[in-house]
């Protein structure tokens, strides 16, 4: 990591089905060994899977999927004097953007069933419900940061 300039934030370009920024993120944070192919025909299926269910159009559920799995504050461990405090901060949107989807992915795999595709698909539309682990791990983040609000003034 270097001390001297700041690393240029990279712009994911969009994907080719949807034009969709997010979707080209969910696809790259699935996507393991490299196999690019593999990762797009997982997730475009998986959207084809939520919209044949819902009947809503898969872009709008994936969206508001994302909006309600992106926490808006969390704990960062904080040394003050020997001690360590879990100070709550406000989570930067990208960076909230980027929790949501490694969290739908993390718990996408972690749940039981065969293929990844319905296992995505469950997942997503769960978000989209407020319902999921997903949804559970965002409201811990948010109780964690309440219980430590007292050392919010050790913010930086």
């Amino acid at each position: 990591m270097s001390r001297r300039t700041k690393a240029a934030k990279r712009i994911t370009p969009p994907d080719s089905v949807y034009n969709s920024r997010l979707i080209s993120m969910l696809i790259r944070r699935v996507m393991s060994r490299g196999k690019h192919s593999v990762a797009s025909h997982i997730v475009y299926k998986a959207l084809d899977t939520i919209g044949e269910r819902t009947g809503n159009p898969p872009l709008e559920v994936f969206d508001r999927a994302i909006r309600n799995a992106t926490p808006l504050v969390e704990v960062k461990a904080r040394r003050v004097g020997g001690a360590t405090y879990q100070v709550p901060m406000e989570v930067r949107t990208d960076r909230g953007v980027a929790l949501a989807l490694r969290w739908l992915v993390q718990y996408s795999r972690s749940r039981a069933g065969r293929s990844m595709v319905t296992k995505l698909a469950n997942e997503l539309m769960d978000a989209a419900n407020e319902t999921g682990q997903t949804i559970r791990k965002r409201e811990e983040t948010h109780k964690m940061a309440e219980a430590n609000k007292a050392f919010a003034h050790y913010r930086y």
